[in-house]
């Protein structure tokens, strides 16, 4: 008897690695894609800064919120929070720098005003949004609404970190060319009054025989560690304004000032 069983392929043997074998084969294009895709994300974001990275993982770093950190791995130092402490202080020393020398005749008092102006939160967060950052920040599952409230909360801490990575990667030179492309028109402007919202609003409220504003919390998101305030202000007659900030103060300060926003009231500052 002839036996031709060794002419016929086992399924359950040779079927196996071919399978593996393809499986590999789609795997790899869409690796290389999704790394060319981070790669143009990335030179879309430099490009938008003016700068190029030589280690582009401080850029990725600068833009990572520590919700979208891996909760087994998770550590706030792989977060933008180091960066944004140092941009805050490289921020700090180029626009002193810029005061110093754009205004010989100022005193002190007038170029710490000036300072305090320029590096509010509020100021960095304008330079994001106009560098179009917004929707570059890496979050976790928050949810879109929080989300949303999330990248604007963060978005003048995330323009700091990106003058930290700047600074890390190209020294105080390139770090020093981007401030002074973004700022250098904001520090020709004449200077606001550095006044707290809560007290510009109290005071148009009372002109108007209002009584004092009154701020609730609306809800609390984020880890206990990193909670996120949203928060009301109601004066009777008028629709309620909402602010979103790291702590209580800080949202009731951004809710104060988007009622004198949408009221038209002159004289803040929300300097935080």
């Amino acid at each position: 008897m002839n036996d031709d069983t060794s002419i016929i392929p086992d399924p359950a043997t040779s079927g196996e690695p071919g399978r593996q074998e393809d499986a590999a084969r789609e795997a790899a294009p869409k690796k290389r894609r999704g790394k060319a895709g981070a790669k143009a994300a990335a030179a879309a974001i430099e490009g938008r800064i003016g700068y190029k990275f030589a280690d582009p993982a401080l850029l990725v770093t600068a833009f990572t919120h520590v919700s979208a950190l891996k909760p087994a791995t998770r550590h706030r130092a792989d977060s933008y929070q180091r960066l944004e402490f140092l941009g805050d202080h490289v921020l700090g020393l180029i626009i002193s720098d810029m005061l110093y020398r754009a205004y010989p005749r100022a005193d002190e008092g007038e170029l710490s005003k000036r300072l305090a102006d320029l590096v509010r939160k509020e100021s960095c967060a304008d330079v994001a949004k106009s560098l179009g950052l917004l929707e570059d920040i890496k979050l976790g599952a928050v949810g879109a609404g929080a989300g949303a409230r999330l990248r604007k909360s963060v978005l003048g801490d995330i323009c700091e970190a990106v003058i930290g990575a700047i600074y890390l990667d190209g020294g105080y030179a390139a770090a020093s060319q981007f401030v002074e492309r973004n700022w250098l028109e904001r520090m020709r402007k004449p200077r606001r009054p550095l006044r707290d919202p809560k007290t510009v609003l109290q005071e148009w409220a009372q002109s108007k025989g209002l009584p004092t504003p009154v701020y609730r919390e609306i809800e609390r998101t984020g880890p206990h560690h990193d909670p996120q305030f949203r928060v009301a202000v109601d004066l009777p007659g008028l629709a309620p304004a909402e602010g979103v900030g790291g702590s209580k103060r800080a949202a009731e300060k951004v809710a104060a000032s988007a009622m004198i926003e949408r009221e038209g009231v002159g004289g803040s500052s929300n300097d935080s």
